[in-house]
């Protein structure tokens, strides 16, 4: 059984767009689809931000999508942290595009659902997820059974 939910922040509410929902829920193919699998031993290091980052410039620059760079290697940065952080690891990051949207998808080894808090004035951490949220259409998570959860964030053309 798969578990939708999403922050109070996300645009669109509990579930993906259509067409994101039925790549990661039914497994339908997308046309520009790239996947990162996160080695097991680095997925708690600091480095495999940056290697995400790389994967996202090579990702669209292959794609001729440079319009998106900036912002999808700011919301993979920030998602992947908060995999290392908070969801026992990052296990794969995913890259969809379906006409002007992008997708940005991280899985990884946690049910713990991500929660957009308000931090104080002098927190070091806690600003992630609004960063996320201000920069995509939506956003929001999946369980999909399992021992992983399923983290996704769509970047507006």
């Amino acid at each position: 059984m798969t578990t939708f939910d999403a922050r109070p922040q996300a645009a669109l509410g509990a579930r993906p767009p259509g067409w994101l929902a039925s790549v990661l829920v039914e497994g339908q193919a997308c046309a520009c689809d790239a996947v990162f699998p996160f080695h097991h031993g680095t997925a708690l290091e600091p480095a495999c931000v940056a290697t995400a980052r790389r994967f996202v410039d090579q990702t669209l620059a292959s794609w001729s999508a440079p319009e998106h760079v900036f912002d999808a290697q700011l919301v993979v940065s920030e998602l992947v942290t908060n995999a290392m952080r908070h969801g026992g690891g990052a296990a794969q990051l995913r890259l969809l595009a379906h006409g002007p949207e992008l997708a940005c998808v991280v899985t990884d080894h946690s049910h713990t659902a991500p929660i957009a808090t308000a931090p104080d004035v002098f927190s070091e951490y806690g600003r992630g997820l609004r960063l996320v949220d201000a920069l995509c259409a939506a956003w929001g998570w999946l369980s999909p059974g399992g021992p992983r959860k399923v983290v996704w964030a769509v970047i507006a053309g």
